[in-house]
């Protein structure tokens, strides 16, 4: 899908007030495959931090997923184009086999919602890959908050200091049981929604 003038330019500008913003990097960054997941709305910076480790993102074939897409390539990272909506089977089995040799960025509340809660897809690749989970937690100091949006999406402003922690990696037994399999998403979605908060505890103490 090419690209109206107006796309074009906002994926330039969008390109080059990323160049500004200052990333904070709390413990480790994730190992050189498996899959990382961050909430859909704090997705800008959970790209560009990974970005010089060339990882996989899964962009929806929307119109807006080519403006995305166009972005992503600028910031080197590969795609990977689908969702859990439209041809969720195959990306998910595709998601599987990259996150053997690769990282694999997700959001697992993504594409379309509701905010912050942990759909299957993330749980479900590492499940069945046998490759390690990564949650990312991200704290965006000045941005803009699009209220009308599902996921109350945050653009990080112009040198706004962001802030990124990853839990260790976490590896998803293949249980039997669905409802265990269950049990584990919803603790990794308590997980992630604990992480954030404590990211914003550990700024307004300083």
């Amino acid at each position: 899908m090419s690209l109206s003038l107006k796309h074009k330019i906002a994926v330039d500008l969008i390109d080059l007030i990323s160049k500004t913003w200052r990333i904070q990097i709390l413990g480790e960054k994730p190992a050189k495959s498996g899959i990382v997941a961050f909430w859909h709305g704090q997705m800008l910076p959970g790209w560009k931090a990974l970005a010089d480790m060339t990882p996989y993102a899964i962009v929806s074939k929307s119109k807006d997923g080519a403006v995305l897409s166009a972005l992503l390539e600028k910031w080197g990272l590969n795609l990977l184009r689908g969702s859990s909506s439209k041809g969720g089977k195959e990306v998910l089995q595709q998601i599987g086999e990259l996150a053997k040799n690769n990282l694999v960025l997700m959001t697992p509340d993504g594409p379309r919602g509701p905010n912050h809660k942990m759909k299957a897809g993330a749980v479900i690749a590492s499940q069945r890959s046998g490759t390690p989970l990564y949650l990312c937690a991200i704290l965006i100091k000045n941005k803009r908050v699009f209220r009308k949006s599902w996921d109350n999406f945050q653009f990080p402003l112009p040198f706004s200091k962001i802030i990124i922690s990853y839990s260790n990696p976490l590896y998803i037994e293949n249980f039997e049981n669905r409802n265990l399999t269950e049990k584990m998403i919803k603790e990794t979605e308590k997980q992630l929604i604990e992480m954030n908060e404590n990211i914003f505890r550990k700024v307004e103490k300083r």
